[in-house]
């Protein structure tokens, strides 16, 4: 019998995303500077205030209050009327040196034998269903997301448009996985003020369906394109008037978007979040690590749809295991357990084996902040970073490493496809 899945995403001016892009955005910073830097930062946001607060080891300082208020700007809160705005906000620093007590088990006189920063255990996922090996419903949602910024930025097709929205697609599939149409498509987007009500909905309806749908699905694959129809159930601000958003219509946290940030739903998730952590923090590095074995098998041929886990204890080197769920999937006859095994051997999963393997120690981290750490398109870019003093430093930085296809003839190799 056939069966519905729903993933939701949030945009860059979603309170939630708003502390997970501050977040990251010092996290670069301080590897900008120091690569060795030890950074957990969370941000709290509100009406009018940023909080911050975590641990630092790092050899720099910076102007924490400066790069939020940057990082605000460039998001689109710069109006006194969001009730939120970059310029003017209140930024509580609280932020503190690293315990000596965590960074015992984590630093090590020989790099190689880097602790893992925590217990835990993480997940990565890929599957057949897209071109960029993620699941189809969040892929759908996150490019919602993202032509609706590129919109607002124009501010000329649209031009009521403000930072804070959200979606959420509903896709029907067969009995044998495979997607057959799109059921549902919500979005909720804040926007300036309307004389009234009834016109405004109706504009934005109008506005979303005719203008925003057809840019999205313009860039779609023709296989993704068949899905659209005109029986699309769409909910377009379906509480009404969203004029009041951000952090001001509702705090915001940094990782509370966990499963926006990975698979939407599908696959797992070990429960450990993302933004704000240095890559000694496995909950990071490792999800990253794992998702990039999953891609690399799926498209190896491996299996169609594959789950890796790996898990650590705090201070603890070697991973305490490897997991692989292909569900069914593995067109030869090895067992999961078997294929698990191989993958063992394949990639190094000690800590610091994956820093290195996936460039973590680069300051490549306020990309993946929002629409999404996965399914993303590897590439260098330039950035630039100014020390408080002044001091200026411009880097070549390669971006979603662990979204390379690096290891697909290694794969092959390995299990002579």
């Amino acid at each position: 019998m056939a069966y519905l899945f729903t993933s939701e995403s949030v945009s860059e001016g979603h309170p939630d995303k708003v502390a997970d892009q501050i977040s990251d955005a010092l996290i670069d910073n301080f590897l900008a500077f120091d690569k060795d830097s030890k950074v957990a930062c969370e941000t709290l946001v509100t009406t009018g205030q940023v909080v911050l607060a975590g641990e630092v080891k790092s050899t720099t300082y910076l102007d924490v209050q400066k790069i939020a208020r940057e990082t605000i700007n460039k998001i689109g809160y710069t109006k006194g009327e969001y009730m939120f705005d970059g310029n003017s906000c209140g930024v509580l620093s609280a932020i503190h040196e690293q315990s000596d007590d965590i960074n015992r088990g984590v630093d090590r006189a020989n790099k190689e034998e880097q602790g893992a920063g925590d217990q835990g255990m993480m997940f990565g996922y890929a599957t057949r269903e897209t071109e960029n090996y993620m699941p189809l419903a969040l892929d759908l949602s996150h490019r919602i997301l993202k032509e609706l910024a590129k919109l607002r930025r124009e501010n000329k097709d649209i031009t009521y448009l403000r930072p804070d929205s959200k979606s959420q697609v509903t896709i029907e599939y067969s009995d044998d996985n495979i997607p057959q149409r799109i059921d549902a498509i919500v979005i909720s987007t804040q926007h300036d003020d309307f004389d009234e009500d009834e016109a405004m909905l109706a504009k934005i309806r109008k506005d979303i369906v005719e203008i925003l749908i057809p840019r999205v699905v313009a860039k779609l694959s023709e296989q993704t394109q068949a899905l659209f129809n005109d029986s699309i159930t769409y909910h377009i601000n379906p509480t009404g008037k969203f004029v009041i958003g951000g952090p001001h219509g509702d705090t915001g946290l940094t990782g509370r978007k966990i499963i926006v940030d990975t698979y939407g739903g599908k696959g797992a998730h070990g429960g450990g979040a993302f933004s704000g952590k240095d890559p000694s923090k496995v909950d990071r590095s490792a999800a990253y690590a794992t998702r990039h074995i999953a891609k690399n098998l799926v498209a190896a041929g491996v299996a169609d749809e594959v789950l890796v886990q790996v898990s650590y204890a705090i201070g603890v080197v070697e991973p305490m295991g490897v997991f692989v769920d292909t569900y069914g999937t593995c067109p030869f006859n090895m067992t999961d357990g078997e294929i698990a095994k191989k993958v063992s051997e394949l990639f190094d999963m000690r800590p610091f084996a994956v820093e290195e393997r996936l460039k973590l120690r680069s300051p490549m981290y306020s990309e993946t902040a929002a629409y999404g750490h996965m399914g993303r398109k590897n590439e260098t870019v330039t950035k630039t970073f100014t020390q408080p003093n002044g001091e200026a430093i411009t880097l070549d930085v390669e971006l979603f490493t662990w979204e390379k296809l690096d290891y697909v003839e290694k794969v092959k190799t390995a299990f002579r496809l």
